[in-house]
């Protein structure tokens, strides 16, 4: 059973009260805050492996505690799943364009809860032992999850690590939405391709000129050219 620490940010007491319940009963342990400011100190008190984020709370919003976590060093590596209102779709893509790893829609079902937790942090894991990968000034460090252009750092998350290496993987192949939902993400729903797109709109940002080897086939997905 996973003792991991996993962070849950909510307002609403009975919200929270579910959450903490099906995250421990999940095995991992929990710590709570119902507002930013203090989601932030327990953050940096704790340093959880996965941060579950209520976008709608409390003072500091959810978007801006997202932004802070992704913009410091020793945080950015943490996970981020994004907890929004249904139909909300504008808020999910603003919080993965700010680096949020995955999303869950209230009203949310446990066991969907809990998949996703364990996809997001079974990519965050280190992968096995692989020499690192280079064109130009292009280089992808597997083991370090280390990303440098052109000799500075490109600070990805996890799932922006996993979704880059995945292309790599199969440079030359075209990779549909649904088959890198399924490899990256771990799970296969309906209506969850605008997360890819996202997702590789802000790799394609993070990579500068290299941004052209990632390909676009209409109506298909996205292919690889290394």
């Amino acid at each position: 059973m996973s003792q991991e620490l996993i962070l849950i940010v909510e307002d609403d007491p009975d919200i929270l009260q579910l959450l903490t319940y099906n995250v421990r009963s999940a095995g991992y342990e929990v710590v709570t805050a119902s507002d930013g400011n203090t989601a932030l100190a327990m953050v940096k008190q704790h340093l959880p492996r996965l941060v579950l984020l209520d976008l709608m709370i409390p003072g500091v919003s959810g978007f801006e505690v997202c932004k802070e976590l992704k913009r410091v060093s020793h945080t950015r590596r943490i996970p981020v799943i994004m907890i929004t209102a249904k139909g909300d779709e504008v808020d999910r893509i603003v919080g993965l364009e700010l680096g949020a790893d995955d999303y869950v829609v209230k009203p949310f079902s446990p066991r969907e809860l809990m998949l996703r937790i364990a996809a997001v942090l079974r990519r965050s894991s280190p992968d096995e032992v692989e020499k690192p990968w280079q064109i130009d000034g292009f280089i992808v460090d597997f083991e370090a999850h280390r990303v440098e252009v052109d000799g500075t750092e490109s600070l990805l998350t996890a799932t922006e690590f996993k979704l880059l290496a995945e292309l790599i993987r199969n440079a030359g192949k075209v990779q549909t939405r649904d088959q890198l939902l399924n490899k990256v993400w771990a799970y296969q729903f309906e209506g969850y391709a605008r997360t890819v797109d996202t997702h590789i709109r802000r790799l394609r940002s993070k990579i500068g000129q290299y941004s052209e080897l990632i390909e676009t086939v209409r109506g298909v997905g996205y292919r690889f050219r290394g």
